[in-house]
């Protein structure tokens, strides 16, 4: 009996000072800290949840209607909460909320959230875009609220593309109006493919060729005024496709370009074939080649 007693006290010395014990004093150790998020998780009543971020689209009262429809008490998730000054701004879960405060009838039903304390607005947004890219199919968040959340969080190529933009007296839009551009995907291809002074150069063609016309920055011309650049380069005269290009109008040149290839490729081909007539050194159409049409925002 004593043996086996020094053998139990020996082993327990042991497992005590070991580097695979994860727990000390309801503590866990620092070997596993990095696996596990800084939070916590309490019973909070929905009225007690706000949500109130600029990037963050509006609740679908359609989505809401079909999770109460398919509301199973064993599968719901924990809301995602971030407390700032003593206010519990929901991040992830809101149409969760909405779906039990409908089945229950009241906005006083407590809910279970996890809880990130005094996260910088900055970190908050960074949460949003990365919790969206990387699960949500059930929802459809627009390229706009990724964008404005990337701008939120400092993303350098974000704040690049806006600075590009507003350098030419636009903005960026999830909406079609005057003077904005809604192809965000679009921005990003040319940005992320060909760099910051392309994506320039399109949007000084394109703004020089067709000022103030709104049906120019549609994804197409710019896609195929990428194109263009990145066939010829300097030997594409902004001067002159300014002046050639910009006096067919955007619907010419997408007609055009419907009758000679789908996609952007139709539209530089058929803005090259406006560029070459009349010149006395044609650029080669041959140098055009249909390159990938889709990236997505990162």
């Amino acid at each position: 009996m004593r043996n086996l007693n020094e053998s139990r006290d020996e082993f327990c010395k042991q497992a005590e000072n070991a580097e695979d014990v994860c727990v000390e004093d309801g503590k866990v150790a620092d070997d596993f800290s990095m696996y596990i998020p800084k939070a916590h998780f309490e019973l909070i009543p929905i009225k007690d949840l706000v949500s109130n971020h600029r990037y963050q689209q509006s609740v679908s009262r359609s989505i809401v209607r079909r999770l109460a429809s398919i509301f199973d008490l064993h599968q719901i998730n924990p809301v995602k909460v971030i407390r700032r000054n003593g206010a519990n701004y929901v991040f992830d879960g809101r149409h969760t909320l909405e779906a039990v405060a409908m089945i229950s009838g009241s906005r006083d039903t407590p809910v279970w959230c996890m809880i990130y304390e005094d996260l910088h607005y900055s970190e908050d947004a960074d949460f949003f875009v990365e919790q969206y890219r990387r699960v949500k199919p059930l929802l459809l968040l627009l390229p706009i609220d990724i964008f404005e959340a990337n701008i939120v969080a400092g993303n350098s190529d974000a704040l690049a593309i806006k600075a590009i933009v507003e350098a030419y007296g636009l903005q960026i839009s999830g909406s079609k109006k005057p003077g904005a551009i809604c192809a965000i995907s679009t921005l990003y291809q040319i940005y992320n493919q060909h760099g910051h002074n392309v994506l320039d150069r399109v949007l000084s063609l394109c703004t020089g060729a067709w000022p103030g016309d709104g049906n120019s920055l549609c994804r197409n011309i710019l896609m195929g005024i990428m194109h263009l650049a990145a066939a010829y380069g300097d030997n594409l005269r902004d001067d002159l496709f300014k002046e050639r290009v910009g006096a067919v109008s955007v619907n010419e040149i997408a007609r055009t370009a419907k009758e000679r290839w789908p996609g952007s490729i139709g539209f530089a081909e058929a803005m090259l074939t406006v560029y070459n007539n009349g010149t006395e050194h044609p650029l080669p159409p041959a140098s055009l080649k249909q390159k990938p049409d889709k990236i997505r925002i990162r």
